[in-house]
Protein backbone atom coordinates (compact mmCIF):
# COMPACT_ATOMS: atom_id res chain seq x y z
CA UNK A 1 0.00 0.00 0.00
CA UNK A 2 1.25 3.52 -0.82
CA UNK A 3 2.48 5.12 2.41
CA UNK A 4 1.18 8.51 1.24
CA UNK A 5 -2.42 7.29 1.22
CA UNK A 6 -4.15 8.35 4.47
CA UNK A 7 -4.95 5.45 6.77
CA UNK A 8 -7.89 5.18 9.13
CA UNK A 9 -8.30 2.39 11.64
CA UNK A 10 -9.95 1.10 14.78
CA UNK A 11 -7.92 2.21 17.80
CA UNK A 12 -10.12 1.06 20.70
CA UNK A 13 -13.08 -1.21 21.29
CA UNK A 14 -15.60 -1.79 24.07
CA UNK A 15 -18.61 -4.00 24.69
CA UNK A 16 -21.44 -4.18 27.19
CA UNK A 17 -23.64 -7.15 28.10
CA UNK A 18 -26.69 -6.76 30.36
CA UNK A 19 -26.48 -8.73 33.60
CA UNK A 20 -29.70 -10.71 33.15
CA UNK A 21 -29.06 -14.17 31.65
CA UNK A 22 -31.77 -16.51 30.38
CA UNK A 23 -31.32 -20.08 29.19
CA UNK A 24 -33.01 -21.27 26.04
CA UNK A 25 -35.12 -23.66 28.10
CA UNK A 26 -36.28 -20.82 30.34
CA UNK A 27 -37.26 -18.81 27.27
CA UNK A 28 -39.02 -21.82 25.76
CA UNK A 29 -40.95 -22.41 28.99
CA UNK A 30 -42.04 -18.76 28.98
CA UNK A 31 -43.21 -18.92 25.36
CA UNK A 32 -45.01 -22.22 25.92
CA UNK A 33 -46.71 -20.83 29.03
CA UNK A 34 -47.80 -17.66 27.24
CA UNK A 35 -49.15 -19.45 24.19
CA UNK A 36 -50.43 -22.75 25.53
CA UNK A 37 -48.35 -24.60 22.93
CA UNK A 38 -46.82 -27.96 23.83
CA UNK A 39 -43.21 -27.76 22.73
CA UNK A 40 -40.69 -30.66 22.83
CA UNK A 41 -38.18 -30.38 25.68
CA UNK A 42 -34.97 -28.61 24.65
CA UNK A 43 -36.45 -27.59 21.30
CA UNK A 44 -35.02 -24.05 21.26
CA UNK A 45 -31.48 -25.15 22.07
CA UNK A 46 -31.51 -28.13 19.71
CA UNK A 47 -32.75 -26.03 16.79
CA UNK A 48 -30.41 -23.09 17.30
CA UNK A 49 -27.39 -24.30 19.28
CA UNK A 50 -27.99 -21.37 21.65
CA UNK A 51 -27.71 -22.28 25.34
CA UNK A 52 -27.97 -18.85 26.97
CA UNK A 53 -28.41 -15.20 26.08
CA UNK A 54 -28.36 -11.84 27.91
CA UNK A 55 -31.53 -9.74 28.10
CA UNK A 56 -31.83 -6.07 28.97
CA UNK A 57 -33.68 -5.48 32.22
CA UNK A 58 -36.49 -3.00 32.80
CA UNK A 59 -34.96 0.45 32.59
CA UNK A 60 -32.16 -0.71 30.26
CA UNK A 61 -32.42 0.42 26.66
CA UNK A 62 -30.44 0.36 23.43
CA UNK A 63 -28.81 3.64 24.46
CA UNK A 64 -27.92 2.18 27.88
CA UNK A 65 -25.93 -0.66 26.33
CA UNK A 66 -24.34 1.64 23.75
CA UNK A 67 -23.31 4.04 26.52
CA UNK A 68 -21.71 1.25 28.56
CA UNK A 69 -19.71 0.09 25.55
CA UNK A 70 -18.76 3.68 24.63
CA UNK A 71 -17.32 4.35 28.08
CA UNK A 72 -15.26 1.17 27.92
CA UNK A 73 -13.88 2.04 24.49
CA UNK A 74 -12.95 5.58 25.54
CA UNK A 75 -11.35 4.31 28.75
CA UNK A 76 -9.33 1.78 26.75
CA UNK A 77 -8.07 4.56 24.49
CA UNK A 78 -7.40 6.96 27.36
CA UNK A 79 -9.81 9.48 25.83
CA UNK A 80 -12.29 11.97 27.24
CA UNK A 81 -15.76 12.20 25.65
CA UNK A 82 -14.85 15.69 24.45
CA UNK A 83 -11.98 14.20 22.43
CA UNK A 84 -14.40 12.89 19.80
CA UNK A 85 -16.01 15.07 17.13
CA UNK A 86 -18.26 12.47 15.46
CA UNK A 87 -20.65 10.10 17.25
CA UNK A 88 -22.55 7.54 15.21
CA UNK A 89 -25.23 5.34 16.75
CA UNK A 90 -25.33 2.45 14.27
CA UNK A 91 -27.97 -0.11 15.21
CA UNK A 92 -31.09 -1.98 14.18
CA UNK A 93 -32.63 -0.90 17.51
CA UNK A 94 -33.38 2.62 18.71
CA UNK A 95 -34.79 4.11 21.88
CA UNK A 96 -37.33 6.37 20.17
CA UNK A 97 -38.45 7.08 16.61
CA UNK A 98 -37.28 10.67 16.94
CA UNK A 99 -34.77 12.16 17.66
CA UNK A 100 -31.76 10.07 16.68
CA UNK A 101 -30.71 7.76 19.52
CA UNK A 102 -27.16 9.13 19.07
CA UNK A 103 -28.35 12.23 20.93
CA UNK A 104 -29.57 10.18 23.88
CA UNK A 105 -26.19 8.46 24.09
CA UNK A 106 -24.32 11.75 23.75
CA UNK A 107 -26.39 13.49 26.42
CA UNK A 108 -25.36 10.85 28.96
CA UNK A 109 -21.80 10.51 27.69
CA UNK A 110 -21.06 14.22 27.88
CA UNK A 111 -19.56 14.62 24.41
CA UNK A 112 -20.32 17.50 22.00
CA UNK A 113 -19.75 15.72 18.70
CA UNK A 114 -21.73 15.81 15.48
CA UNK A 115 -24.19 12.99 16.23
CA UNK A 116 -26.58 10.98 14.09
CA UNK A 117 -27.94 7.47 13.50
CA UNK A 118 -27.22 4.84 10.86
CA UNK A 119 -29.57 1.88 10.46
CA UNK A 120 -29.16 -1.14 8.20
CA UNK A 121 -30.33 -4.15 10.21
CA UNK A 122 -27.46 -6.36 11.43
CA UNK A 123 -24.93 -4.58 9.20
CA UNK A 124 -25.53 -1.23 10.91
CA UNK A 125 -22.33 -1.32 12.98
CA UNK A 126 -20.08 -2.15 10.01
CA UNK A 127 -21.83 0.57 8.00
CA UNK A 128 -21.17 2.96 10.87
CA UNK A 129 -17.45 2.18 10.93
CA UNK A 130 -17.25 2.59 7.16
CA UNK A 131 -19.10 5.92 7.32
CA UNK A 132 -16.82 7.18 10.08
CA UNK A 133 -13.79 6.19 8.02
CA UNK A 134 -15.16 8.01 4.95
CA UNK A 135 -15.87 11.19 6.92
CA UNK A 136 -12.38 11.19 8.41
CA UNK A 137 -10.78 10.69 4.99
CA UNK A 138 -12.96 13.52 3.65
CA UNK A 139 -11.74 15.84 6.39
CA UNK A 140 -15.19 16.10 7.97
CA UNK A 141 -14.12 14.52 11.28
CA UNK A 142 -10.94 13.85 13.22
CA UNK A 143 -11.91 11.12 15.67
CA UNK A 144 -15.17 9.15 15.66
CA UNK A 145 -16.96 7.02 18.19
CA UNK A 146 -19.20 4.40 16.57
CA UNK A 147 -21.63 2.75 18.98
CA UNK A 148 -24.41 0.22 18.82
CA UNK A 149 -26.95 -0.90 21.37
CA UNK A 150 -29.22 -3.81 20.51
CA UNK A 151 -32.28 -4.97 22.45
CA UNK A 152 -33.96 -7.31 19.93
CA UNK A 153 -35.24 -9.44 22.80
CA UNK A 154 -38.08 -6.93 23.01
CA UNK A 155 -39.17 -7.89 19.50
CA UNK A 156 -39.69 -11.53 20.52
CA UNK A 157 -43.28 -12.73 20.60
CA UNK A 158 -43.46 -14.29 24.07
CA UNK A 159 -47.17 -15.19 23.74
CA UNK A 160 -47.78 -16.29 20.12
CA UNK A 161 -51.41 -16.86 19.34
CA UNK A 162 -51.07 -20.33 17.89
CA UNK A 163 -48.66 -22.49 15.92
CA UNK A 164 -48.65 -20.34 12.77
CA UNK A 165 -47.71 -17.23 14.72
CA UNK A 166 -45.06 -19.19 16.62
CA UNK A 167 -43.46 -20.42 13.39
CA UNK A 168 -43.58 -16.97 11.81
CA UNK A 169 -41.65 -15.49 14.70
CA UNK A 170 -39.34 -18.39 15.57
CA UNK A 171 -36.22 -16.68 14.20
CA UNK A 172 -36.80 -14.00 16.84
CA UNK A 173 -36.09 -16.51 19.60
CA UNK A 174 -32.42 -16.51 18.61
CA UNK A 175 -31.87 -12.95 19.85
CA UNK A 176 -29.78 -11.64 22.71
CA UNK A 177 -29.01 -8.06 23.80
CA UNK A 178 -25.65 -6.26 23.83
CA UNK A 179 -23.79 -3.05 23.11
CA UNK A 180 -20.50 -2.41 21.31
CA UNK A 181 -18.34 0.59 20.45
CA UNK A 182 -15.16 1.44 18.57
CA UNK A 183 -12.98 4.51 18.25
CA UNK A 184 -12.10 5.25 14.62
CA UNK A 185 -9.31 7.69 13.70
CA UNK A 186 -6.23 8.24 11.54
CA UNK A 187 -3.39 5.76 12.07
CA UNK A 188 0.19 5.64 10.87
CA UNK A 189 0.09 2.03 9.70
CA UNK A 190 -2.41 -0.73 9.15
CA UNK A 191 -6.01 0.34 9.58
CA UNK A 192 -9.03 -0.54 7.46
CA UNK A 193 -7.58 -1.91 4.23
CA UNK A 194 -10.62 -3.03 2.28
CA UNK A 195 -14.42 -2.79 2.21
CA UNK A 196 -16.76 -4.87 0.04
CA UNK A 197 -20.55 -4.96 -0.13
CA UNK A 198 -23.26 -6.98 -1.82
CA UNK A 199 -26.91 -5.99 -1.69
CA UNK A 200 -29.98 -7.95 -2.81
CA UNK A 201 -32.81 -5.61 -1.87
CA UNK A 202 -35.42 -7.71 -3.67
CA UNK A 203 -35.31 -9.94 -0.57
CA UNK A 204 -36.21 -7.18 1.90
CA UNK A 205 -39.34 -9.05 3.03
CA UNK A 206 -37.42 -12.13 4.18
CA UNK A 207 -37.36 -10.93 7.78
CA UNK A 208 -37.78 -7.87 9.96
CA UNK A 209 -39.99 -5.86 12.30
CA UNK A 210 -42.80 -4.25 10.28
CA UNK A 211 -44.03 -1.82 12.94
CA UNK A 212 -42.86 1.69 13.75
CA UNK A 213 -42.74 3.17 10.26
CA UNK A 214 -45.30 4.89 8.08
CA UNK A 215 -46.75 1.57 6.84
CA UNK A 216 -47.60 0.28 10.30
CA UNK A 217 -47.02 3.10 12.79
CA UNK A 218 -49.02 1.38 15.51
CA UNK A 219 -50.40 -2.01 16.40
CA UNK A 220 -48.86 -4.77 18.48
CA UNK A 221 -49.17 -7.32 15.70
CA UNK A 222 -46.42 -5.47 13.82
CA UNK A 223 -44.11 -5.01 16.82
CA UNK A 224 -42.50 -8.44 16.73
CA UNK A 225 -39.79 -9.92 14.56
CA UNK A 226 -41.12 -12.11 11.80
CA UNK A 227 -39.33 -13.93 9.03
CA UNK A 228 -37.71 -17.14 7.99
CA UNK A 229 -34.17 -18.06 8.96
CA UNK A 230 -34.02 -20.65 6.18
CA UNK A 231 -34.90 -18.05 3.55
CA UNK A 232 -32.21 -15.67 4.79
CA UNK A 233 -29.65 -18.46 4.78
CA UNK A 234 -30.69 -19.37 1.27
CA UNK A 235 -29.99 -15.83 0.06
CA UNK A 236 -26.56 -15.88 1.66
CA UNK A 237 -25.72 -19.23 0.09
CA UNK A 238 -26.71 -17.81 -3.29
CA UNK A 239 -24.68 -14.59 -3.19
CA UNK A 240 -22.36 -14.86 -0.18
CA UNK A 241 -19.59 -16.81 -1.83
CA UNK A 242 -19.10 -14.22 -4.56
CA UNK A 243 -18.32 -11.39 -2.16
CA UNK A 244 -15.58 -13.40 -0.43
CA UNK A 245 -14.13 -14.42 -3.79
CA UNK A 246 -13.95 -10.76 -4.86
CA UNK A 247 -12.22 -9.75 -1.63
CA UNK A 248 -9.62 -12.49 -1.99
CA UNK A 249 -8.99 -11.64 -5.64
CA UNK A 250 -8.63 -7.90 -5.03
CA UNK A 251 -6.55 -8.06 -1.84
CA UNK A 252 -4.57 -11.21 -2.58
CA UNK A 253 -5.33 -12.37 0.96
CA UNK A 254 -6.29 -15.97 1.67
CA UNK A 255 -7.50 -17.43 4.94
CA UNK A 256 -3.90 -17.80 6.16
CA UNK A 257 -3.51 -14.00 6.04
CA UNK A 258 -6.06 -13.47 8.82
CA UNK A 259 -5.43 -13.95 12.51
CA UNK A 260 -9.20 -14.08 13.05
CA UNK A 261 -12.38 -14.14 10.99
CA UNK A 262 -15.39 -12.52 12.69
CA UNK A 263 -18.75 -13.55 11.26
CA UNK A 264 -22.29 -12.42 12.07
CA UNK A 265 -23.92 -15.33 13.89
CA UNK A 266 -27.63 -16.17 13.85
CA UNK A 267 -27.56 -19.81 14.99
CA UNK A 268 -24.86 -22.43 15.43
CA UNK A 269 -26.06 -24.54 12.45
CA UNK A 270 -26.00 -21.36 10.34
CA UNK A 271 -22.36 -20.74 11.35
CA UNK A 272 -21.43 -24.35 10.61
CA UNK A 273 -22.95 -23.97 7.16
CA UNK A 274 -20.85 -20.82 6.61
CA UNK A 275 -17.71 -22.80 7.40
CA UNK A 276 -18.77 -25.55 5.03
CA UNK A 277 -19.49 -23.16 2.16
CA UNK A 278 -16.48 -20.87 2.51
CA UNK A 279 -13.76 -23.17 3.77
CA UNK A 280 -12.73 -20.74 6.52
CA UNK A 281 -10.67 -22.58 9.17
CA UNK A 282 -12.99 -23.05 12.13
CA UNK A 283 -10.21 -22.20 14.59
CA UNK A 284 -10.08 -18.64 13.23
CA UNK A 285 -13.70 -17.96 14.21
CA UNK A 286 -14.83 -16.37 17.46
CA UNK A 287 -17.96 -18.31 18.40
CA UNK A 288 -20.38 -16.30 20.52
CA UNK A 289 -23.83 -17.42 19.37
CA UNK A 290 -23.96 -20.46 21.66
CA UNK A 291 -23.59 -18.29 24.79
CA UNK A 292 -25.00 -14.94 23.67
CA UNK A 293 -27.44 -15.65 20.84
CA UNK A 294 -27.91 -13.44 17.80
CA UNK A 295 -26.76 -9.97 18.92
CA UNK A 296 -27.90 -8.23 15.71
CA UNK A 297 -25.47 -5.45 14.76
CA UNK A 298 -23.54 -5.79 18.06
CA UNK A 299 -22.31 -9.27 17.10
CA UNK A 300 -19.05 -8.28 15.41
CA UNK A 301 -18.23 -5.58 17.96
CA UNK A 302 -18.64 -8.01 20.86
CA UNK A 303 -16.45 -10.56 19.09
CA UNK A 304 -13.81 -7.92 18.40
CA UNK A 305 -13.76 -6.83 22.04
CA UNK A 306 -13.24 -10.43 23.14
CA UNK A 307 -10.09 -10.90 21.02
CA UNK A 308 -8.63 -7.37 20.99
CA UNK A 309 -6.09 -8.06 23.75
CA UNK A 310 -4.61 -11.02 21.89
CA UNK A 311 -4.05 -9.17 18.60
CA UNK A 312 -0.67 -7.67 17.78
CA UNK A 313 0.30 -4.91 15.30
CA UNK A 314 0.35 -6.16 11.73
CA UNK A 315 -2.19 -8.92 12.27
CA UNK A 316 -5.30 -8.79 10.10
CA UNK A 317 -8.93 -9.49 10.92
CA UNK A 318 -11.70 -10.16 8.39
CA UNK A 319 -15.18 -9.07 9.48
CA UNK A 320 -18.15 -10.56 7.64
CA UNK A 321 -21.60 -9.04 8.13
CA UNK A 322 -25.03 -10.20 7.01
CA UNK A 323 -28.16 -8.13 7.50
CA UNK A 324 -31.81 -8.15 6.53
CA UNK A 325 -32.56 -6.23 3.41
CA UNK A 326 -30.60 -8.30 2.34
CA UNK A 327 -27.05 -6.95 2.58
CA UNK A 328 -23.63 -8.51 2.97
CA UNK A 329 -20.50 -6.60 3.94
CA UNK A 330 -16.86 -7.39 4.55
CA UNK A 331 -14.12 -5.34 6.17
CA UNK A 332 -10.39 -6.11 6.28
CA UNK A 333 -8.72 -4.49 9.30
CA UNK A 334 -5.01 -4.55 10.10
CA UNK A 335 -4.03 -3.85 13.69
CA UNK A 336 -2.02 -0.63 13.95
Amino acid sequence: MDLHIPRVGITAVGACLPAQVLTSQQLQDEVAGGSGLRLPGGMFEKATGIRTRHFAADGEYASTLALGAARRALHSAGLDPLDIDLLLFASATRDVCEPATAHLVQAELGSRAHAFDISNACNSFLNGIDTARAMILAGRARRALVVTGETPSRAMRRDPGGLAEFRAGFAGYTFGDAGAAVVVEAVERGGILDIETETASEHWEVGGIPGGGSRHPRGDEYSYFRGGGKELRGVFEKIGGDILTRVAARTGLGWDAYARVLVHQVTLPYLERFVELTGVPAEKLVVTVDRLGNLASATLGVQLEQIRAELTPGERVLLVGLGGGVSLMTMVWEVS
